[in-house]
Protein backbone atom coordinates (compact mmCIF):
# COMPACT_ATOMS: atom_id res chain seq x y z
CA UNK A 1 0.00 0.00 0.00
CA UNK A 2 1.17 3.53 -0.75
CA UNK A 3 0.35 6.63 1.24
CA UNK A 4 1.09 10.34 0.84
CA UNK A 5 3.27 11.38 3.79
CA UNK A 6 5.42 14.25 4.92
CA UNK A 7 9.02 13.25 5.53
CA UNK A 8 8.62 13.35 9.30
CA UNK A 9 5.71 10.93 9.24
CA UNK A 10 7.69 8.64 6.93
CA UNK A 11 10.61 8.58 9.37
CA UNK A 12 8.22 7.70 12.19
CA UNK A 13 6.82 4.93 10.03
CA UNK A 14 10.38 3.79 9.38
CA UNK A 15 10.96 3.59 13.13
CA UNK A 16 7.84 1.49 13.49
CA UNK A 17 8.56 -0.89 10.61
CA UNK A 18 12.17 -1.36 11.77
CA UNK A 19 10.97 -2.64 15.14
CA UNK A 20 12.08 0.42 17.10
CA UNK A 21 10.91 0.14 20.70
CA UNK A 22 11.90 3.51 22.19
CA UNK A 23 11.90 7.10 20.91
CA UNK A 24 12.72 10.14 23.03
CA UNK A 25 12.94 13.73 21.79
CA UNK A 26 12.55 17.38 22.64
CA UNK A 27 10.24 19.29 20.25
CA UNK A 28 12.05 21.40 17.67
CA UNK A 29 10.84 22.57 14.28
CA UNK A 30 11.29 21.03 11.72
CA UNK A 31 11.73 17.67 13.49
CA UNK A 32 8.83 17.73 15.98
CA UNK A 33 6.25 15.67 14.10
CA UNK A 34 8.46 12.57 13.90
CA UNK A 35 8.02 11.82 17.57
CA UNK A 36 4.35 12.80 17.55
CA UNK A 37 3.59 10.39 14.70
CA UNK A 38 5.53 7.60 16.39
CA UNK A 39 3.57 8.24 19.60
CA UNK A 40 0.39 7.51 17.67
CA UNK A 41 1.75 4.14 16.56
CA UNK A 42 2.72 3.39 20.16
CA UNK A 43 -0.70 4.39 21.47
CA UNK A 44 -2.60 2.26 18.95
CA UNK A 45 -0.29 -0.70 19.59
CA UNK A 46 -0.66 -0.36 23.36
CA UNK A 47 -4.44 -0.35 23.07
CA UNK A 48 -4.33 -3.45 20.89
CA UNK A 49 -1.91 -5.24 23.22
CA UNK A 50 -4.07 -4.53 26.25
CA UNK A 51 -6.71 -6.82 24.82
CA UNK A 52 -4.20 -9.56 23.90
CA UNK A 53 -1.80 -9.65 26.86
CA UNK A 54 -2.72 -9.72 30.49
CA UNK A 55 0.26 -8.39 32.41
CA UNK A 56 2.51 -5.40 31.76
CA UNK A 57 5.53 -7.73 31.62
CA UNK A 58 3.86 -9.76 28.88
CA UNK A 59 3.10 -6.62 26.89
CA UNK A 60 6.69 -5.36 27.16
CA UNK A 61 8.07 -8.69 25.92
CA UNK A 62 5.88 -8.47 22.81
CA UNK A 63 7.78 -7.19 19.78
CA UNK A 64 4.85 -4.84 19.15
CA UNK A 65 5.63 -3.06 22.42
CA UNK A 66 7.06 0.42 21.88
CA UNK A 67 7.18 3.57 23.97
CA UNK A 68 7.63 7.22 23.12
CA UNK A 69 8.17 10.33 25.22
CA UNK A 70 9.13 13.96 25.38
CA UNK A 71 12.39 14.52 27.25
CA UNK A 72 13.38 17.71 29.09
CA UNK A 73 16.08 18.35 26.45
CA UNK A 74 17.93 16.68 23.57
CA UNK A 75 20.89 15.54 25.67
CA UNK A 76 18.58 13.65 28.00
CA UNK A 77 16.68 12.20 25.02
CA UNK A 78 19.80 10.78 23.37
CA UNK A 79 21.12 9.42 26.66
CA UNK A 80 17.78 7.70 27.32
CA UNK A 81 17.86 6.23 23.81
CA UNK A 82 21.38 4.97 24.57
CA UNK A 83 20.07 3.25 27.70
CA UNK A 84 17.33 1.55 25.68
CA UNK A 85 19.95 0.45 23.15
CA UNK A 86 22.14 -1.03 25.89
CA UNK A 87 19.08 -2.98 27.07
CA UNK A 88 18.94 -4.50 23.59
CA UNK A 89 16.11 -2.46 22.06
CA UNK A 90 16.19 -0.52 18.83
CA UNK A 91 15.95 3.12 19.88
CA UNK A 92 16.01 6.63 18.46
CA UNK A 93 16.19 10.32 19.35
CA UNK A 94 15.07 13.23 17.16
CA UNK A 95 16.04 16.90 17.21
CA UNK A 96 16.51 19.98 15.10
CA UNK A 97 20.01 21.12 14.23
CA UNK A 98 20.54 23.33 17.29
CA UNK A 99 19.16 20.50 19.40
CA UNK A 100 22.03 18.33 18.22
CA UNK A 101 24.36 20.91 19.79
CA UNK A 102 22.75 20.07 23.12
CA UNK A 103 23.06 16.33 22.46
CA UNK A 104 26.64 16.58 21.19
CA UNK A 105 28.19 15.56 24.52
CA UNK A 106 26.74 12.03 24.56
CA UNK A 107 26.86 11.79 20.75
CA UNK A 108 30.65 11.97 20.50
CA UNK A 109 31.22 9.35 23.19
CA UNK A 110 28.48 7.11 21.77
CA UNK A 111 30.71 6.84 18.73
CA UNK A 112 33.23 5.11 21.03
CA UNK A 113 30.82 2.89 22.98
CA UNK A 114 28.86 1.71 19.97
CA UNK A 115 25.48 0.08 20.49
CA UNK A 116 23.68 -3.10 21.45
CA UNK A 117 20.27 -2.57 19.89
CA UNK A 118 20.34 -0.30 16.83
CA UNK A 119 20.50 3.41 17.69
CA UNK A 120 19.45 6.19 15.29
CA UNK A 121 19.62 9.96 15.82
CA UNK A 122 17.62 12.15 13.44
CA UNK A 123 18.64 15.77 12.94
CA UNK A 124 16.59 18.27 10.93
CA UNK A 125 18.51 21.25 9.56
CA UNK A 126 16.78 24.51 8.68
CA UNK A 127 18.38 26.23 5.65
CA UNK A 128 16.75 29.63 5.30
CA UNK A 129 16.14 29.80 9.07
CA UNK A 130 12.37 29.45 8.80
CA UNK A 131 12.19 28.82 12.55
CA UNK A 132 15.76 28.89 13.83
CA UNK A 133 18.46 31.20 15.12
CA UNK A 134 21.22 29.98 12.83
CA UNK A 135 21.92 27.99 9.65
CA UNK A 136 24.38 25.38 10.86
CA UNK A 137 25.17 22.35 8.73
CA UNK A 138 24.86 19.15 10.79
CA UNK A 139 26.92 17.09 8.35
CA UNK A 140 29.96 18.38 10.23
CA UNK A 141 28.79 16.46 13.30
CA UNK A 142 28.99 13.19 11.37
CA UNK A 143 32.57 13.95 10.38
CA UNK A 144 33.63 15.24 13.80
CA UNK A 145 32.00 12.41 15.77
CA UNK A 146 33.06 9.81 13.15
CA UNK A 147 29.57 8.49 12.55
CA UNK A 148 27.71 7.44 9.39
CA UNK A 149 25.04 9.85 8.12
CA UNK A 150 22.21 9.18 5.68
CA UNK A 151 20.32 11.96 3.89
CA UNK A 152 16.97 11.15 2.23
CA UNK A 153 15.69 13.08 -0.79
CA UNK A 154 11.95 12.42 -0.38
CA UNK A 155 9.46 10.79 1.98
CA UNK A 156 9.91 7.36 0.42
CA UNK A 157 13.61 7.49 1.15
CA UNK A 158 12.87 8.80 4.65
CA UNK A 159 11.13 5.53 5.43
CA UNK A 160 13.57 3.28 3.55
CA UNK A 161 16.70 4.89 4.95
CA UNK A 162 15.31 4.87 8.47
CA UNK A 163 14.69 1.14 8.26
CA UNK A 164 18.16 0.62 6.80
CA UNK A 165 19.76 2.82 9.47
CA UNK A 166 18.94 0.36 12.26
CA UNK A 167 20.45 -2.52 10.31
CA UNK A 168 23.52 -0.39 9.57
CA UNK A 169 23.77 0.55 13.24
CA UNK A 170 23.81 -3.06 14.39
CA UNK A 171 26.04 -4.28 11.56
CA UNK A 172 28.76 -1.71 12.24
CA UNK A 173 28.16 -1.29 16.00
CA UNK A 174 27.54 2.44 15.68
CA UNK A 175 24.90 5.10 16.17
CA UNK A 176 23.63 6.30 12.78
CA UNK A 177 22.67 9.88 11.97
CA UNK A 178 19.84 10.72 9.57
CA UNK A 179 19.84 14.28 8.28
CA UNK A 180 16.83 16.03 6.80
CA UNK A 181 16.09 19.65 5.99
CA UNK A 182 12.87 21.60 6.33
CA UNK A 183 11.67 20.86 2.79
CA UNK A 184 12.12 17.11 3.26
CA UNK A 185 10.69 17.11 6.79
CA UNK A 186 7.51 18.91 5.73
CA UNK A 187 7.29 18.08 2.01
CA UNK A 188 5.01 15.24 0.88
CA UNK A 189 5.51 12.31 -1.47
CA UNK A 190 4.22 8.78 -1.87
CA UNK A 191 5.55 6.14 0.52
CA UNK A 192 5.28 2.38 0.26
CA UNK A 193 3.98 1.09 3.59
CA UNK A 194 5.27 -2.18 5.01
CA UNK A 195 4.73 -4.27 8.12
CA UNK A 196 6.49 -3.98 11.46
CA UNK A 197 9.56 -6.16 11.68
CA UNK A 198 9.85 -8.61 14.53
CA UNK A 199 13.02 -7.64 16.40
CA UNK A 200 13.39 -9.34 19.79
CA UNK A 201 15.38 -7.64 22.51
CA UNK A 202 19.06 -8.45 22.27
CA UNK A 203 20.48 -9.83 25.51
CA UNK A 204 22.48 -7.36 27.56
CA UNK A 205 25.95 -8.65 28.42
CA UNK A 206 28.11 -6.81 30.96
CA UNK A 207 31.04 -5.25 29.11
CA UNK A 208 32.68 -2.34 30.97
CA UNK A 209 35.47 -2.15 28.39
CA UNK A 210 32.85 -1.24 25.79
CA UNK A 211 30.47 0.96 27.76
CA UNK A 212 32.54 2.58 30.53
CA UNK A 213 34.42 5.38 28.79
CA UNK A 214 37.15 6.18 31.27
CA UNK A 215 40.58 6.74 29.72
CA UNK A 216 41.89 3.19 30.15
CA UNK A 217 38.96 1.75 28.19
CA UNK A 218 38.38 4.69 25.83
CA UNK A 219 41.92 4.53 24.42
CA UNK A 220 41.19 0.97 23.32
CA UNK A 221 37.90 1.97 21.71
CA UNK A 222 39.38 4.71 19.51
CA UNK A 223 41.09 2.24 17.12
CA UNK A 224 37.74 0.46 16.85
CA UNK A 225 36.14 3.72 15.71
CA UNK A 226 38.85 4.29 13.10
CA UNK A 227 38.52 0.76 11.73
CA UNK A 228 34.75 1.20 11.58
CA UNK A 229 35.14 4.36 9.50
CA UNK A 230 37.49 2.52 7.14
CA UNK A 231 34.89 -0.23 6.75
CA UNK A 232 32.09 2.29 6.22
CA UNK A 233 34.16 4.13 3.59
CA UNK A 234 34.40 0.86 1.67
CA UNK A 235 30.65 0.36 2.11
CA UNK A 236 30.03 3.85 0.68
CA UNK A 237 31.38 2.72 -2.70
CA UNK A 238 28.59 0.16 -3.10
CA UNK A 239 25.85 1.70 -0.94
CA UNK A 240 22.51 1.43 -2.74
CA UNK A 241 21.71 5.05 -1.85
CA UNK A 242 24.73 6.43 -3.75
CA UNK A 243 23.58 6.21 -7.36
CA UNK A 244 24.79 7.50 -10.73
CA UNK A 245 22.34 8.74 -13.36
CA UNK A 246 24.30 8.67 -16.62
CA UNK A 247 22.44 10.71 -19.22
CA UNK A 248 25.40 11.02 -21.57
CA UNK A 249 25.83 14.71 -20.76
CA UNK A 250 29.00 16.78 -20.48
CA UNK A 251 27.78 18.37 -17.24
CA UNK A 252 27.93 16.25 -14.09
CA UNK A 253 26.21 17.32 -10.87
CA UNK A 254 26.90 15.79 -7.46
CA UNK A 255 24.12 16.42 -4.97
CA UNK A 256 22.09 14.99 -2.09
CA UNK A 257 18.80 15.34 -0.23
CA UNK A 258 16.43 18.15 -1.14
CA UNK A 259 18.99 19.58 -3.56
CA UNK A 260 18.59 16.48 -5.71
CA UNK A 261 14.93 17.40 -6.24
CA UNK A 262 15.88 20.96 -7.20
CA UNK A 263 18.49 19.71 -9.66
CA UNK A 264 16.08 17.27 -11.30
CA UNK A 265 13.39 19.93 -11.68
CA UNK A 266 15.85 22.40 -13.15
CA UNK A 267 17.73 20.00 -15.45
CA UNK A 268 15.47 17.01 -16.02
CA UNK A 269 17.64 14.42 -17.80
CA UNK A 270 19.98 16.91 -19.47
CA UNK A 271 22.78 16.46 -16.91
CA UNK A 272 24.53 13.50 -15.36
CA UNK A 273 23.75 13.22 -11.65
CA UNK A 274 25.52 11.50 -8.78
CA UNK A 275 22.93 11.33 -6.01
CA UNK A 276 24.46 10.71 -2.60
CA UNK A 277 22.31 9.14 0.12
CA UNK A 278 25.18 8.22 2.43
CA UNK A 279 26.76 11.64 2.96
CA UNK A 280 29.32 10.45 5.51
CA UNK A 281 31.62 8.80 4.88
CA UNK A 282 31.56 9.91 1.25
CA UNK A 283 32.77 7.53 -1.45
CA UNK A 284 36.05 8.24 -3.23
CA UNK A 285 36.23 5.84 -6.18
CA UNK A 286 32.57 6.31 -7.07
CA UNK A 287 32.99 10.08 -7.25
CA UNK A 288 36.13 9.72 -9.37
CA UNK A 289 34.30 7.28 -11.65
CA UNK A 290 31.47 9.79 -12.05
CA UNK A 291 33.83 12.71 -12.65
CA UNK A 292 35.55 10.77 -15.44
CA UNK A 293 32.27 10.73 -17.38
CA UNK A 294 31.90 14.53 -17.34
CA UNK A 295 33.71 17.51 -18.81
CA UNK A 296 32.34 19.86 -16.14
CA UNK A 297 31.78 18.86 -12.51
CA UNK A 298 29.54 20.84 -10.15
CA UNK A 299 28.41 20.15 -6.58
CA UNK A 300 24.96 21.46 -5.63
CA UNK A 301 24.48 21.49 -1.85
CA UNK A 302 22.95 23.82 0.71
CA UNK A 303 24.90 25.63 3.41
CA UNK A 304 28.54 24.47 3.61
CA UNK A 305 30.91 22.98 1.01
CA UNK A 306 30.87 19.56 2.67
CA UNK A 307 30.76 17.48 -0.52
CA UNK A 308 32.66 20.04 -2.58
CA UNK A 309 35.55 20.02 -0.11
CA UNK A 310 35.70 16.23 -0.28
CA UNK A 311 35.87 16.38 -4.08
CA UNK A 312 38.68 18.94 -3.96
CA UNK A 313 40.58 16.69 -1.54
CA UNK A 314 40.34 13.97 -4.22
CA UNK A 315 42.11 16.33 -6.62
CA UNK A 316 39.05 16.99 -8.77
CA UNK A 317 38.39 20.29 -10.54
CA UNK A 318 34.93 21.09 -9.21
CA UNK A 319 32.60 24.08 -8.97
CA UNK A 320 29.95 24.64 -6.35
CA UNK A 321 29.65 27.50 -3.90
CA UNK A 322 30.92 29.96 -6.53
CA UNK A 323 27.61 29.30 -8.30
CA UNK A 324 25.08 28.63 -5.55
CA UNK A 325 26.38 30.70 -2.64
CA UNK A 326 26.76 29.93 1.05
CA UNK A 327 23.59 31.33 2.62
CA UNK A 328 19.95 30.26 2.67
CA UNK A 329 18.16 27.35 1.08
CA UNK A 330 18.28 26.60 -2.62
CA UNK A 331 15.37 26.15 -5.02
CA UNK A 332 14.68 25.13 -8.60
CA UNK A 333 14.66 28.78 -9.62
CA UNK A 334 17.95 29.57 -7.88
CA UNK A 335 19.67 26.65 -9.53
CA UNK A 336 18.25 27.56 -12.93
CA UNK A 337 19.54 31.11 -12.44
CA UNK A 338 22.98 29.88 -11.30
CA UNK A 339 23.35 27.82 -14.49
CA UNK A 340 21.62 30.44 -16.68
CA UNK A 341 18.88 28.03 -17.70
CA UNK A 342 15.63 29.17 -19.22
CA UNK A 343 12.77 28.51 -16.84
CA UNK A 344 9.00 28.65 -16.75
CA UNK A 345 8.91 29.38 -13.04
CA UNK A 346 6.70 32.34 -12.22
CA UNK A 347 8.71 35.13 -10.57
CA UNK A 348 7.86 36.24 -7.06
CA UNK A 349 6.94 39.90 -7.32
CA UNK A 350 8.45 42.39 -4.91
CA UNK A 351 5.10 44.06 -4.16
CA UNK A 352 3.66 41.21 -2.10
CA UNK A 353 2.33 42.44 1.25
CA UNK A 354 4.69 42.00 4.18
CA UNK A 355 3.26 39.93 7.03
CA UNK A 356 5.71 39.77 9.92
CA UNK A 357 5.01 37.25 12.70
CA UNK A 358 3.26 38.64 15.77
CA UNK A 359 2.09 37.34 19.10
CA UNK A 360 -1.44 35.95 18.89
CA UNK A 361 -4.46 37.89 20.13
CA UNK A 362 -4.68 37.26 23.85
CA UNK A 363 -1.07 36.02 24.08
CA UNK A 364 -0.23 35.70 27.75
CA UNK A 365 3.26 37.13 27.18
CA UNK A 366 2.09 40.47 25.78
CA UNK A 367 1.32 42.18 29.09
CA UNK A 368 4.71 41.30 30.60
CA UNK A 369 6.58 42.72 27.61
CA UNK A 370 4.43 45.83 27.66
CA UNK A 371 5.43 46.44 31.29
CA UNK A 372 9.11 45.73 30.62
CA UNK A 373 9.05 48.19 27.73
CA UNK A 374 7.31 50.76 29.90
CA UNK A 375 9.97 50.37 32.60
CA UNK A 376 12.74 50.65 29.98
CA UNK A 377 14.13 47.36 31.24
CA UNK A 378 17.09 45.55 29.67
CA UNK A 379 15.74 42.09 28.80
CA UNK A 380 17.76 38.93 28.25
CA UNK A 381 15.49 36.81 26.06
CA UNK A 382 15.27 33.14 25.20
CA UNK A 383 13.99 30.69 22.59
CA UNK A 384 10.22 30.49 22.19
CA UNK A 385 7.28 32.30 20.65
CA UNK A 386 7.90 35.01 23.26
CA UNK A 387 11.04 35.95 21.27
CA UNK A 388 8.55 38.04 19.27
CA UNK A 389 8.66 40.42 22.23
CA UNK A 390 11.71 41.88 20.48
CA UNK A 391 9.53 43.23 17.66
CA UNK A 392 7.80 46.62 17.62
CA UNK A 393 5.71 47.96 19.19
CA UNK A 394 6.71 45.99 22.31
CA UNK A 395 10.46 46.14 21.53
CA UNK A 396 11.22 44.54 24.88
CA UNK A 397 14.06 42.11 24.28
CA UNK A 398 17.77 42.82 23.98
CA UNK A 399 19.37 39.40 23.46
CA UNK A 400 18.44 35.91 22.30
CA UNK A 401 21.16 33.30 22.01
CA UNK A 402 20.07 29.74 22.75
CA UNK A 403 17.91 27.70 25.12
CA UNK A 404 18.51 28.81 28.70
CA UNK A 405 20.98 31.56 27.80
CA UNK A 406 18.66 34.31 29.08
CA UNK A 407 19.19 33.22 32.69
CA UNK A 408 22.93 32.57 32.35
CA UNK A 409 23.42 35.80 30.41
CA UNK A 410 21.56 37.81 33.04
CA UNK A 411 23.79 36.34 35.75
CA UNK A 412 26.98 37.37 33.96
CA UNK A 413 25.55 40.79 33.16
CA UNK A 414 24.68 41.42 36.80
CA UNK A 415 27.96 40.03 38.17
CA UNK A 416 29.95 42.73 36.38
CA UNK A 417 27.55 45.54 37.26
CA UNK A 418 25.74 45.70 33.94
CA UNK A 419 22.73 47.53 35.37
CA UNK A 420 20.06 46.94 38.01
CA UNK A 421 17.03 47.46 35.73
CA UNK A 422 17.56 44.11 34.00
CA UNK A 423 15.65 40.82 33.83
CA UNK A 424 15.66 37.49 32.03
CA UNK A 425 12.52 36.04 30.44
CA UNK A 426 12.19 32.33 29.71
CA UNK A 427 9.28 30.00 28.94
CA UNK A 428 8.26 27.09 31.14
CA UNK A 429 9.43 24.42 28.67
CA UNK A 430 12.68 26.26 27.94
CA UNK A 431 13.30 26.66 31.67
CA UNK A 432 13.03 22.89 32.12
CA UNK A 433 15.22 22.35 29.04
CA UNK A 434 18.18 24.50 30.04
CA UNK A 435 17.13 27.19 32.51
CA UNK A 436 17.32 25.17 35.70
CA UNK A 437 21.11 24.86 35.77
CA UNK A 438 21.41 28.55 34.90
CA UNK A 439 19.16 29.44 37.83
CA UNK A 440 21.35 27.22 40.01
CA UNK A 441 24.25 29.46 38.96
CA UNK A 442 22.34 32.54 40.11
CA UNK A 443 21.39 30.93 43.42
CA UNK A 444 24.89 29.56 44.05
CA UNK A 445 26.83 32.70 43.12
CA UNK A 446 24.14 35.08 44.40
CA UNK A 447 23.90 37.59 41.59
CA UNK A 448 21.12 40.09 42.20
CA UNK A 449 19.09 38.77 39.26
CA UNK A 450 15.37 38.74 38.50
CA UNK A 451 14.15 35.90 36.29
CA UNK A 452 10.64 35.92 34.82
CA UNK A 453 9.32 32.47 33.85
CA UNK A 454 6.57 32.87 31.25
CA UNK A 455 4.48 29.84 32.17
CA UNK A 456 1.82 29.31 29.49
CA UNK A 457 1.43 25.61 30.34
CA UNK A 458 2.70 24.29 27.01
CA UNK A 459 5.57 24.22 24.54
CA UNK A 460 3.97 26.86 22.35
CA UNK A 461 6.39 27.60 19.53
CA UNK A 462 6.57 24.03 18.21
CA UNK A 463 2.84 23.32 18.29
CA UNK A 464 1.64 22.89 21.88
CA UNK A 465 3.47 19.81 23.08
CA UNK A 466 3.35 18.81 26.72
CA UNK A 467 6.41 19.25 28.93
CA UNK A 468 7.35 18.19 32.47
CA UNK A 469 5.43 21.13 33.99
CA UNK A 470 2.06 20.25 32.44
CA UNK A 471 1.41 16.90 34.11
CA UNK A 472 0.63 15.07 30.86
CA UNK A 473 2.60 12.73 28.59
CA UNK A 474 3.13 12.97 24.84
CA UNK A 475 -0.16 11.09 24.32
CA UNK A 476 -2.09 13.31 26.76
CA UNK A 477 -2.18 10.77 29.58
CA UNK A 478 -1.53 11.83 33.20
CA UNK A 479 2.19 12.02 34.01
CA UNK A 480 4.50 13.37 36.69
CA UNK A 481 4.46 17.15 37.04
CA UNK A 482 7.33 19.46 38.00
CA UNK A 483 6.25 22.21 40.39
CA UNK A 484 8.09 25.35 39.29
CA UNK A 485 7.63 27.22 42.57
CA UNK A 486 8.96 24.37 44.68
CA UNK A 487 11.82 23.76 42.27
CA UNK A 488 12.94 27.40 42.37
CA UNK A 489 12.83 27.42 46.16
CA UNK A 490 14.66 24.09 46.37
CA UNK A 491 17.42 25.51 44.18
CA UNK A 492 17.88 28.31 46.70
CA UNK A 493 15.72 31.17 45.45
CA UNK A 494 13.89 32.63 48.44
CA UNK A 495 11.83 35.21 46.57
CA UNK A 496 9.34 33.45 44.26
CA UNK A 497 6.21 35.34 43.16
CA UNK A 498 3.36 34.18 40.90
CA UNK A 499 1.40 36.74 38.86
CA UNK A 500 -1.36 36.77 36.27
CA UNK A 501 0.10 38.33 33.10
CA UNK A 502 -3.33 39.74 32.20
CA UNK A 503 -3.23 41.89 35.39
CA UNK A 504 -0.95 44.73 34.28
CA UNK A 505 -1.03 46.73 37.51
CA UNK A 506 -0.01 43.77 39.68
CA UNK A 507 2.64 42.68 37.18
CA UNK A 508 4.19 46.13 37.16
CA UNK A 509 4.13 46.35 40.95
CA UNK A 510 5.76 42.93 41.41
CA UNK A 511 8.42 43.54 38.75
CA UNK A 512 9.34 46.88 40.35
CA UNK A 513 9.49 45.22 43.77
CA UNK A 514 11.73 42.36 42.63
CA UNK A 515 14.04 44.64 40.69
CA UNK A 516 14.51 46.66 43.87
CA UNK A 517 15.18 43.60 46.03
CA UNK A 518 18.75 42.94 47.11
CA UNK A 519 18.76 39.20 46.34
CA UNK A 520 17.90 36.80 43.50
CA UNK A 521 14.22 36.43 42.65
CA UNK A 522 11.88 34.60 40.30
CA UNK A 523 8.56 35.84 38.98
CA UNK A 524 6.28 33.20 37.44
CA UNK A 525 3.81 34.81 35.03
CA UNK A 526 1.24 32.03 34.77
CA UNK A 527 -1.73 31.74 32.44
CA UNK A 528 -2.42 29.03 29.80
CA UNK A 529 -1.71 29.85 26.16
CA UNK A 530 -4.72 31.42 24.44
CA UNK A 531 -4.54 28.81 21.67
CA UNK A 532 -4.97 25.81 23.97
CA UNK A 533 -8.28 23.97 23.74
CA UNK A 534 -8.65 24.34 27.50
CA UNK A 535 -8.35 28.14 27.31
CA UNK A 536 -11.54 29.88 28.42
CA UNK A 537 -12.32 33.00 26.40
CA UNK A 538 -13.69 36.08 28.09
CA UNK A 539 -16.32 38.45 26.69
CA UNK A 540 -15.24 40.15 23.46
CA UNK A 541 -14.05 43.71 24.07
CA UNK A 542 -16.05 46.44 22.35
CA UNK A 543 -15.02 50.02 21.54
CA UNK A 544 -17.29 52.90 22.51
CA UNK A 545 -16.70 55.19 19.55
CA UNK A 546 -17.97 58.27 21.42
CA UNK A 547 -15.35 57.83 24.14
CA UNK A 548 -12.48 56.81 21.84
CA UNK A 549 -10.15 59.79 21.29
CA UNK A 550 -7.82 58.05 18.85
CA UNK A 551 -4.90 58.30 21.29
CA UNK A 552 -3.65 54.90 20.04
CA UNK A 553 -2.60 53.78 23.55
CA UNK A 554 -4.24 50.42 22.86
CA UNK A 555 -1.98 49.96 19.82
CA UNK A 556 1.12 49.87 22.02
CA UNK A 557 0.56 46.23 22.88
CA UNK A 558 0.61 45.11 19.24
CA UNK A 559 -2.52 42.97 19.49
CA UNK A 560 -3.59 41.78 16.01
CA UNK A 561 -7.26 42.06 17.04
CA UNK A 562 -6.94 45.84 17.35
CA UNK A 563 -6.65 48.20 14.38
CA UNK A 564 -7.32 51.83 13.57
CA UNK A 565 -10.05 52.85 11.17
CA UNK A 566 -9.61 56.51 10.58
CA UNK A 567 -8.96 57.99 13.98
CA UNK A 568 -10.84 55.37 15.98
CA UNK A 569 -9.78 52.00 17.37
CA UNK A 570 -11.61 48.89 16.15
CA UNK A 571 -11.51 45.39 17.68
CA UNK A 572 -12.13 42.28 15.59
CA UNK A 573 -14.80 40.06 17.13
CA UNK A 574 -13.27 37.07 15.34
CA UNK A 575 -9.82 37.53 16.90
CA UNK A 576 -10.50 38.97 20.35
CA UNK A 577 -10.31 36.38 23.16
CA UNK A 578 -11.43 38.78 25.88
CA UNK A 579 -8.14 39.01 27.76
CA UNK A 580 -8.93 42.60 28.72
CA UNK A 581 -5.35 43.86 28.55
CA UNK A 582 -6.32 46.64 26.13
CA UNK A 583 -9.02 47.90 28.53
CA UNK A 584 -6.34 48.52 31.15
CA UNK A 585 -4.48 50.87 28.80
CA UNK A 586 -7.44 53.08 27.88
CA UNK A 587 -7.70 56.19 30.05
CA UNK A 588 -11.01 57.25 28.51
CA UNK A 589 -13.09 54.13 29.29
CA UNK A 590 -13.64 53.59 25.59
CA UNK A 591 -13.30 49.81 25.88
CA UNK A 592 -15.65 47.47 27.65
CA UNK A 593 -16.68 43.81 27.61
Amino acid sequence: MKKLMIGNEAIARGFWEAGCRFVSSYPGTPSTEITQFFAEYCKKSSEAQASRHGSRAERERSYFHATCEWAPNEKVALEAAFGASVAGARAAACQKHVGLNVAADPLFTLSYTGVNGGLVAVVADDPGMHSSQNEQDSRHYARAAKLPMLEPADSGECLAMTRAAFDLSEQYDTPVLIRTVTRISHGQSLVAIGERKEIPLKPYVKDPAKYVMMPGFATKRHPVVEQRMTDLAAFAETCEYNTIEDNGAELGIITAGACYQYVKEAFGNTANVLKLGLVHPLPCNKIKEFAAKCKRLVVVEELDDFIEGHCRALGLAVEGKNLTGWCGELSQAKIAAAFQLSTNHLPITADLPNRPPVMCAGCTHRGIFYILNKLKTTVFGDIGCYTLGASPPLSAMDTTLCMGASVSGLHGFMRVGGGSNTVAVIGDSTFIHSGITSLCDIAYNQSNSTVIILDNSTTGMTGHQHNPTTGYSITGEPAGRVDLEQMCRAIGINRVKVVDPYDLATCESVIREELAADEPSVIIARRPCALLKTFTKGPVVKVNMENCTGCRACMRIGCPAISMQGKKAVISDAQCVGCGVCKQLCRFEAMSS
